[in-house]
């Protein structure tokens, strides 16, 4: 009879362990999970930038400044400054080549003006890096810049897992002025 008592208080052990809340994966020196590598496939990428425009609009409404749009030439240069600042190793607003947020969106053909670029080197999902910006003035200006029309957004993820985002502000395209003429017009004489 012992025996049996004996083998029931360890299988109570056993499923008491088994119910308890113990985290799951990996666990730091401070107890709390590790974080989890955020993987992206190259089907998310129309999922990813809809989420980041409606949660950029989400707080540019509540700041009461105009939405903005996806902008596809501005996405097409985000993605070549994603990919080259893993190139470098480093998150900076300058390409291996010298070129500027400007330079990079002129060579896509972007017509509008440039007010600012957000980069960040993580781990983080974009939400949770939107939310990092948002924590800094200087990137939350970038976000919240109120003569911002367009947006773009492209990250390039390493296979260990890392990811270099990148987010650009600008305007609707700029109007160019008229180019004055270096002869004045002049209307021909009518003869009858």
């Amino acid at each position: 009879m012992q025996r049996r008592d004996v083998f029931i208080g360890f299988a109570a052990l056993g499923l008491l362990a088994a119910c308890g809340g113990a985290p799951k994966g990996r666990i730091g020196p401070d107890g709390l999970p590790l974080p989890q590598v955020y993987r992206i496939s190259e089907g998310d990428t129309d999922a990813i930038q809809f989420r980041m425009l409606d949660s950029v609009n989400t707080l540019r409404a509540a700041a009461g400044v105009p939405s903005v749009a996806l902008d596809p030439q501005l996405n097409a240069a985000d993605a070549t400054h994603a990919r080259d600042m893993s190139v470098q190793n480093r998150p900076w607003l300058f390409g291996s080549d010298g070129s500027s947020p400007l330079e990079r969106a002129r060579r896509v053909g972007f017509q509008g003006r440039i007010l600012g670029e957000n980069i960040s080197e993580s781990y983080e999902t974009e939400l949770e890096t939107l939310a990092a910006w948002m924590k800094q003035q200087d990137t939350r200006r970038v976000v919240l810049d109120p003569a911002a029309r367009r947006m773009g957004l492209a990250w390039f993820q390493e296979p260990a897992g890392k990811l270099w985002w990148v987010m650009t502000m600008g305007s609707d395209p700029v109007m160019q002025a008229p180019v004055a003429m270096t002869q004045p017009f002049t209307t021909a004489a009518v003869t009858e």
